[in-house]
């Protein structure tokens, strides 16, 4: 079983040997496969849309940054096995969000907040990714990684909430998923660049927290310029007046929103489906590095492995967005689900290798961009738009809690047992229980007619 799998040692300064040295071109030529593969791919959009696109495309060279060579950074920063302490730090996170979200996202509602607040986010998010690149502990760089991550992942909801103001109902589908699609293609650029130093410290002369200090600011430069165009060019159309004591409003308002969602019969089983499936989506998605490095698997392969996830994940994106439109989004939201849940499934029983985390990879990216865009677009097409942000708050609260559940079952399951496959195999069931609900959900095109 995993749990038996022997975990290679990693000194507290290398990341070269064993888990990342590797051919810089191979991994090169992956990338230039998906910008090919993207320049195929032509649709007219508008100025609004093609901005609020650039911004997932700004903040997943991040995303793919923690979930493929940050963890194994920490990794040569703890004492032992990683996966219990990155499970803890991603579950902190996913909390704080969770109970910010419904109250800011209720202020954000307001008339010319949403572009505000994400700039709050997205600026306190670099200052945090900058300064992940100079703590020495483990612990100190926990610290600075939850901040990082609360910041990015706030700046998401507002950033999603957005999507209802740069388009229309018809094309939400579309829209979104293209988002998702550019994001795994444009996150190959920062991230050759930040591998070409992390990966030649030696022959730059330089030491791997330099490397990583380099690496951190790329990633946080790439951010903010692909923030600015959605910040000029969106503007937000769909709002509530501006209000007096609007913190204290918002508070008090929680328990409103709540009960309007609850009495939504439609959008109630929804958000309980998106609940349980997002939260095995989550979790594969931020433990998958921790979980393949305490197998023993390198990390060479690793990272070249979630590199051809984001080619992969490009074109299966934007076939989903068209499928959804052509065929449903609710048929497309149920075969995601459950091709989710074989991936767990074949996580648990069958990866123990490198060549099985390759498959894993492919798989990955088959399912997930398509599976989350078609979420995101789903849910704005079935909230009322004047309630966007406050809405989409709770959208990420049960999404965070999923998470949060998510995270600590396998975190808590590996500590008690000393085997990860026992903790990945949990999240079965959390797939199984989302599809039955996503069963009894209507259509949003139901919903219109």
């Amino acid at each position: 079983m995993g749990g038996g799998a022997r975990v290679h040692p990693v000194g507290r300064h290398r990341l070269r040997d064993p888990y990342l040295s590797t051919d810089f071109a191979t991994i090169q030529s992956v990338c230039v496969l998906s910008k090919v593969r993207g320049d195929a791919v032509r649709t007219k959009f508008t100025k609004a849309e093609k901005s609020w696109i650039m911004y997932d495309v700004g903040n997943s060279a991040l995303v793919l940054l923690a979930t493929s060579v940050i963890p194994i950074y920490f990794k040569s920063l703890a004492d032992g096995p990683a996966l219990v302490a990155w499970s803890y730090a991603e579950t902190v996170a996913s909390l704080v969000i969770a109970l910010l979200m419904p109250i800011l996202g209720s202020i954000a509602d307001m008339q010319g907040m949403k572009k505000k607040f994400i700039v709050g986010t997205v600026g306190t998010g670099v200052v945090a990714t900058v300064a992940m690149g100079f703590p020495t502990s483990a612990m100190a760089f926990l610290v600075i990684y939850v901040v990082s991550s609360i910041m990015l992942n706030s700046s998401m909801v507002f950033y999603d909430a957005l999507l209802i103001d740069a388009t229309t109902d018809d094309r939400m589908d579309e829209v979104s998923s293209q988002g998702y699609a550019w994001g795994y293609v444009g996150s190959c650029v920062p991230f050759i660049a930040c591998l070409a130093v992390v990966l030649n410290t030696k022959s730059l002369g330089i030491s791997l927290q330099t490397a990583m200090q380099i690496s951190f600011a790329i990633t946080a430069a790439w951010w903010v310029a692909f923030t600015i165009p959605m910040l000029r060019n969106v503007q937000q159309t769909h709002y509530k007046p501006l209000q007096a004591h609007a913190l204290r409003n918002a508070t008090r308002g929680i328990g409103t929103t709540l009960r309007k969602i609850w009495a939504d019969r439609g959008l109630r089983t929804y958000i309980l489906s998106y609940f349980f499936y997002i939260d095995g989506v989550h979790t594969i998605i931020k433990l998958s590095t921790s979980y393949g490095s305490d197998l023993g698997i390198d990390g060479t392969q690793l990272v070249l492995a979630l590199l051809v996830t984001q080619f992969v994940a490009f074109p299966s994106a934007i076939a989903y967005g068209k499928l959804g439109t052509k065929v449903g989004t609710k048929r497309m939201l149920l075969v995601g689900i459950a091709g989710y849940t074989f991936i767990t499934l074949f996580a648990a029983f069958f990866l123990r290798t490198a060549r099985e985390f390759w498959i894993l990879a492919l798989l990955v990216g088959l399912f997930q961009g398509g599976l989350q865009a078609l979420s995101r677009s789903e849910f704005g097409k079935l909230c009322p738009k004047e309630h966007a942000n406050e809405y989409f708050g709770f959208f990420d609260i049960f999404g965070k809690y999923a998470a949060i559940m998510g995270t600590f079952i396998v975190g808590t399951m590996t500590a008690l047992t000393g085997n990860g496959s026992l903790g990945v195999l949990s999240i079965v069931v959390l797939f199984v229980i989302g599809f039955v609900l996503m069963l009894k959900t209507p259509d949003s095109r139901e919903r219109a007619s």
